[in-house]
């Protein structure tokens, strides 16, 4: 039994696996007959998103490296290739195709991006019927109706929306303005908010406020926020919009409670706001990087200092990190050949799969989204605190 559930002794993981001991393989032609398990991953890992990326993959990777230094999977070593997408479709197609039809692996695990993601489906999901697992991204058309061999353990922004809108209207507000960046990804979220607050209470206003995507100035916008007068603003913005926001919301006076989606629970925005990110309310899809008083987090920065040394616990690593532990799980579990397809009849049938750091995580053959659940957090005294476990939108 590995570090991380022996971490978390007492909870019980629950695997129904169905049998795969063909030794023929889907078409990337890999199998568990061979010395080691070929496993691969797309990744920004050069130009603007590079820092997100770079976690992402350090997180996976030190989840791998960390089984083969305990002798593998069930005596066969995992061989994680990551290739450079620098966030374009067009590049993470040419590794979907390096990886599947080069390296044969058998599945494409914990890669980075929702859009670029995506460009490969044809590919990878349909063409080679190599299953793509706990990308980091996703959408709710990815899941309803759940795609073959496409399995995920990331809340929906849409499902995180729905939390932000609940939680600010349980905490009284009835005038809402929802500040979120021009393309329709982000204005998706923002209808997903004001749909949200109108389900929980028909009398709250919503007024959305568009920005475009990379504004530095947020003078202009946090005065039109003021002259709405609000008593909740909620931000659909990446960490450094989030963080102009907060700063020029305390210069201007706006008292408001800001909430944010998971994207913006990242130490970049402490650093970037400062005192101004004092109270601000976030989500986070994991526990606490840092919390090393909790033994499955503590294994995860022993893993990452040992295997990343280069990186800091963050919210990108540990989801990548948990992500690929459940990996393993599924791994462990199957009877015979690893091949694509023993994958995801393996991952169909998982149940209650523990990592300690991500919400149990439960599928089927109509549900390959694991998990809805998210977890509250404050900002308090520079630092992100969690508001209770895990819970689902209500």
């Amino acid at each position: 039994m590995n570090r991380i559930l022996a971490a978390t002794a007492g909870v019980a993981l629950v695997v129904g696996l169905a049998a795969c001991g063909s030794s023929t393989s889907s078409s990337s032609g890999a199998a568990s007959s061979s010395s080691t398990i070929e496993i691969g991953a797309w990744s920004p890992l050069s130009g603007p998103i590079a820092p997100s990326g770079t976690q992402v993959t350090a997180g996976a990777k030190a989840a791998f490296d960390e089984v083969n230094a305990s002798g593998g999977i069930n005596g066969h070593k995992i061989d994680y290739q990551v290739v450079d997408n620098a966030y374009d479709a067009q590049q993470t197609i040419q590794a979907a195709r390096k990886l599947v039809g080069e390296s044969h692996v058998v599945a494409i695990v914990a890669a980075d991006g929702t859009a670029a993601t995506a460009a490969a489906f044809p590919y990878v999901l349909q063409q080679s019927k190599v299953p793509i697992v706990f990308t980091y991204g996703g959408a709710a058309a990815w899941y309803n109706p759940p795609k073959s061999g496409l399995f995920g353990a990331q809340t929906l922004y849409e499902k995180q929306a729905a939390a932000l809108a609940s939680w600010a209207v349980d905490s009284g507000a009835k005038n809402i303005v929802v500040v979120h960046d021009d393309p329709a990804a982000f204005v998706n979220i923002a209808d997903q908010v004001v749909a949200g607050a109108k389900a929980k209470n028909p009398a709250v206003k919503v007024t959305k406020v568009p920005v475009k995507l990379n504004t530095s100035d947020y003078s202009p916008v946090v005065a039109q926020v003021k002259t709405a007068s609000p008593d909740a603003v909620v931000l659909i913005l990446p960490v450094p919009e989030a963080a102009a926001y907060l700063k020029q919301a305390k210069l201007q006076g706006v008292t408001a409670q800001a909430y944010g989606y998971a994207p913006d629970a990242d130490p970049g925005l402490l650093k970037l706001a400062g005192g101004a990110a004092e109270g601000f309310r976030t989500l986070s899809l994991t526990k606490l990087p840092t919390d090393i008083s909790d033994p499955a987090v503590a294994s995860y920065v022993a893993a990452l200092k040992q295997y990343a040394p280069d990186q800091t616990p963050s919210f990108y690593s540990i989801y990548s990190y948990a992500g690929a532990k459940a990996f393993i799980q599924v791994l462990k579990g199957i009877k015979g050949d690893i091949t694509p397809a023993a994958i995801s009849q393996a991952l169909e049938s998982a149940s209650g799969v523990e990592t300690g750091l991500l919400p149990p995580l439960t599928f089927s053959s109509s549900q390959h989204l694991g998990t809805d659940q998210v977890i509250r957090l404050t900002v308090s005294s520079e630092a992100f605190t969690a508001q209770g476990g895990f819970t689902s939108p209500s």
